[in-house]
């Protein structure tokens, strides 16, 4: 069956995600312009399921979720599995909605490593074209995205941060003007008040979908390919009808932008012949440009546990069930922090579980992360047919120096030595995870590599660069080097991990990809 004409566009947006739907948003906000975009997943739109953000951890593992299993880890869990959005909105659709403006320390390192125009004065203004903040600080007021304070309401969590404070990490406020390096306290989230998500579909495609008529939004569409003619313009992409029934094309007079993620955005341009020359021809396809950069340099946040059964009940009722966050450093003089954990108010046995550690149904955790980290992997094709999984290899704790192990260690101790501070010691009934048994450094790491998770935030696998660096994907303009009339936005885009949830960092580089491709 041939593929059908599905009709011409000026810009063509390849994902539906966090931020594909801000681009598609901008975009069409000239009347001029026409603006198609392809979405893999279905829509959310009257989906609760999916708009209500306390059911946020049901979407795990769940038909909204890709779900990518990852490649057996030489120091990491291989159980471990990558959630990905399925759904209009992507992962601000999916995830738990903890909301941080991007550290200007970190974009200011972006732009010093190649990436010009990306400072922390050229980027934080966005932010407030995003939000809708009433926050103590200079904070947008009439942007599409609520973030507001989660109220102080579980006890827990307020045991939480005066036990912190007993160890030296303040009480804090996020989002007021500085980055917080050692300091705890309730997040912002991007939530409106009655508990309905704040995501980029949400936020900034619902209210316009039946009224701007120059922009279609097609979800349920699977995007295999990107099109180029003979000069290497990008003039389009093909994809799967939603009924499965054959394939449309749909064209691109000025540009196409992918928007599909850390793991599929490069996958995607691997397919249409953009990625490692040798890789691609391992699977017959004809190299466009060799990229070695594509798929490469993959950087997560990766996530340790350490989880107590509760000597009293958790509350019941909760914004999204982790709410509060601390930050610190392990090593004096850095200038963001390297540790950070997540409190949450559930059992969280995910990765537990299989190796015969206890749980409960009443239960909390500190979940230590490593901001900074150093190891780096690889996203990579399985087979030339796009339904088929990438090759997902993050090499959690592989840095030549151990500095990812070293910060993770010091995170676990530092999660107990908060527990045994009152008023925290008197919540903790047992130590359930690693338990009381796991005491030096060997036996925590063991612990530690078998049952980490991620905070699912990979990144940096498209990144952009100075134009003559040989890794970077993409210029600073966000354009993909070697053809024309193609771009990435997305956390493939970043040349590196922010030290924070970086949900907002996304929304704010479409913000400020709409300004690059308008030329304002």
């Amino acid at each position: 069956m041939s593929d059908n004409d599905a009709g011409t566009f000026d810009y063509v947006i390849a994902g539906g995600g966090t931020a594909g739907c801000v681009l598609a948003a901008r975009l069409s906000e000239d009347p001029s312009v026409t603006v198609c975009l392809i979405e893999a997943g279905p829509s959310d739109v009257g989906d609760d399921n999916v708009l209500v953000l306390e059911q946020w951890m049901h979407l795990l593992d769940s038909g909204y979720d890709w779900d990518y299993p990852i490649e057996p880890q030489e120091n990491g869990n291989s159980f471990m599995r990558h959630a990905r959005a399925k759904v209009l909105g992507g992962c601000s659709s999916h995830n738990s909605c903890i909301a941080f403006w991007p550290p200007a320390e970190g974009l200011d390192e972006w732009a010093a490593t190649g990436a010009t125009g990306w400072s922390a004065k050229d980027v934080l203004p966005y932010v407030k074209r995003v939000e809708r903040n009433d926050a103590e600080g200079d904070h947008g007021h009439d942007g599409p995205v609520r973030l507001r304070d989660v109220p102080p309401l579980d006890p827990c969590g307020t045991a939480v941060l005066e036990s912190a404070a007993q160890v030296g990490i303040p009480t804090v406020q996020f989002n007021r003007g500085s980055t917080v390096v050692n300091g705890a306290g309730w997040f912002q989230i991007n939530a409106d008040e009655d508990g309905t998500r704040m995501s980029t579909s949400h936020a900034y495609l619902h209210p316009i979908l039946q009224s701007r008529k120059n922009l279609e939004v097609r979800p349920d569409s699977w995007v295999s390919e990107i099109l180029f003619d003979a000069d290497k313009n990008a003039t389009g992409v093909r994809y799967q009808r939603p009924d499965l029934t054959g394939y449309d094309v749909v064209r691109a007079r000025r540009e196409v932008i992918v928007t599909a993620g850390a793991i599929d955005t490069p996958k995607l341009l691997m397919l249409s012949g953009i990625g490692p020359s040798a890789h691609l021809r391992e699977f017959g396809i004809d190299v466009r440009v060799d990229s070695p950069g594509v798929g490469a340099n993959l950087d997560d946040h990766v996530e340790g546990l350490v989880f107590w059964e509760a000597s009293r009940p958790m509350v019941t009722n909760s914004t999204q069930w982790w709410e509060i966050g601390l930050f610190t450093t392990t090593v004096e003089g850095l200038a963001l922090p390297d540790l950070m954990m997540h409190y949450g108010s559930v059992p969280f046995d995910m990765n537990t579980l299989r190796w015969g550690y206890p749980t409960t149904d009443n239960g909390f955790c500190l979940t230590p992360n490593v901001t900074q980290g150093l190891s780096r992997g690889s996203v990579r094709l399985r087979s030339r047919d796009f339904r088929d999984r990438a090759r997902v290899d993050p090499r959690y704790f592989t840095d030549p120096e151990g500095h990812d192990e070293r910060v993770m260690l010091a995170g676990v101790r530092l999660a107990r030595r908060i527990a045994e501070q009152e008023p925290l010691k008197s919540w903790a009934a047992r130590e359930l995870a690693p338990g009381p048994d796991a005491v030096s450094d060997d036996e925590l790491l063991d612990y530690i590599h078998r049952t980490h998770n991620t905070v699912y935030h990979p990144a940096a696998t498209a990144r952009m660069g100075a134009p003559e660096d040989p890794m970077a994907v993409l210029d600073p303009q966000l354009r993909v080097k070697g053809v024309n009339r193609l771009r990435v936005v997305d956390a493939s885009a970043m040349p590196k991990l922010p030290a924070v949830n970086p949900n907002i960092t996304v929304m704010t580089m479409a913000e400020k990809c709409a300004d690059l491709i308008r030329g304002t």
